[in-house]
């Protein structure tokens, strides 16, 4: 089997220290217990060897033997090829995870991450640009509750769909987000109480305070 490398900034800033989205990559392969390195690529310098493989200029990317992919629902479903620990091997449950990843990146983040980064950069929250973003955000958390109520997991088992939803919404919770929607809160927190999560938001802010030494060094 070929070796698995993740990688990721050797540095960030320490407020997006734990939201890095490697952070879903390293949760999916302890969760599936896959062994891998993790390499770095300089955070201040996103040249050509950078773009060859995440042509964005963004973090993560994942190389199986000489394959390479970027973008984290990607990698997640990739993984889940690997292990049953991260999709089902049923037709139904491999479609129902599989939707609720797109789910996830296309119905979920696309109104969250506005959100959040507006909250993240301290905007302010009194123009009509805010209510038009805190209102699409609402809308898609009001359709997800019920969805979430009666669910522990997205498609039966726990899959890649439950790393990536539970991931967009840890970040809304952060910032509040999430008060009034007592199911996507419990689900996240839920998900995010798996000791898998708890290793890889721990090895990614080592992985950053070392990043820390090395630039006063």
């Amino acid at each position: 089997m070929a070796e698995l490398t993740l990688t990721t900034f050797n540095w960030v800033p320490e407020p997006p220290r734990g939201l890095v989205r490697d952070l879903r990559v390293r949760w999916a392969l302890e969760e599936a217990a896959l062994p891998y390195r993790v390499a770095n690529t300089p955070f201040d310098d996103r040249g050509p060897a950078h773009l060859a493989d995440q042509p964005f200029g963004q973090v993560p990317w994942l190389t199986d033997g000489d394959i390479s992919i970027f973008e984290t629902g990607a990698i997640l479903l990739h993984l889940g090829e690997r292990s049953d620990k991260l999709m089902p091997t049923d037709p139904r449950g491999r479609t129902e995870a599989t939707k609720w990843v797109f789910a996830a990146l296309n119905s979920v983040e696309m109104a969250s991450l506005p959100w959040t980064m507006s909250k993240f950069m301290g905007h302010p929250t009194d123009t009509a640009a805010w209510k038009f973003v805190d209102d699409f955000l609402k809308l898609r958390l009001r359709r997800l509750e019920p969805v979430l109520g009666p669910r522990q997991w997205l498609a039966g088992s726990f899959s890649v769909a439950d790393i990536l939803m539970a991931d967009v919404l840890r970040v809304v919770d952060k910032f509040d987000g999430l008060a009034d929607s007592p199911a996507c809160r419990a689900y996240a927190a839920r998900a995010t109480a798996r000791p898998a999560f708890a290793k890889a938001h721990a090895d990614q802010m080592a992985h950053f305070a070392a990043g820390d030494k090395a630039r006063r060094t």
